[in-house]
C-alpha cells in the first residue's frame, strides 16, 4: 500500500468537520471527522481520531479511526489494530490486524473482472455445486 505521512495530498486535521462531496485526484488523509462523499484515486487514511460517515471509492483504505459506511477499493483495504468499521467491502485484497471490530458484508474479488459466483462453478466442473449458506443433507 502506497501511503505514508509523506505522501498525502490532503488533509482533514483532527479537530476539523467537514461535511460534503469530496473528490481528490491524490491521497487523502482524515484524522478530523468527515461526512459526506469521497472518491479519489489514489489511497484514503482514517487516521486513529478520524470519524468518518460514507461510502469510500478509492485505490487502497487504511482504517485506523471509525467508518461507517461502505468501501470499494481498487487494490486493498487495511482494518488497523484501532479500526472499528460498520459496512461492506469490496477489494481485490483486504488485511485485517488482530483486535479489530467490524460487521458487514465482505467480497474479495481477486482483481477478478468476470463474476465471482460464476468462475466458481465453472472450477467445479459445470456440476450444481451447494446452495450457499445450505447443507448438504
Amino acid at each position: 500500500m502506497a501511503i505514508g505521512r509523506d505522501g498525502v495530498n490532503s488533509t482533514i486535521g483532527p479537530g476539523s468537520i467537514f461535511e460534503g462531496k469530496f473528490y481528490i485526484a491524490g491521497s487523502l488523509k482524515i484524522d478530523g471527522k468527515f461526512e459526506g462523499e469521497i472518491k479519489t484515486d489514489d489511497a484514503l487514511m482514517i487516521g486513529e481520531t478520524g470519524k468518518v460517515k460514507t461510502n469510500i471509492a478509492a485505490k487502497d483504505v487504511i482504517v485506523s479511526g471509525t467508518m461507517i459506511g461502505n468501501i470499494k477499493a481498487e487494490a486493498e483495504v487495511r482494518l488497523e489494530e484501532t479500526g472499528r468499521m460498520l459496512g461492506d467491502i469490496t477489494a481485490p485484497s483486504l488485511h485485517l490486524a488482530k483486535g479489530v471490530v467490524a460487521k458487514g458484508h465482505i467480497t474479495i474479488t481477486g482483481g477478478q473482472k468476470k463474476d465471482v459466483r460464476k468462475i466458481v462453478e465453472e472450477s467445479f466442473g459445470g456440476a450444481r455445486p451447494l446452495e450457499l449458506g445450505k447443507r448438504d443433507e
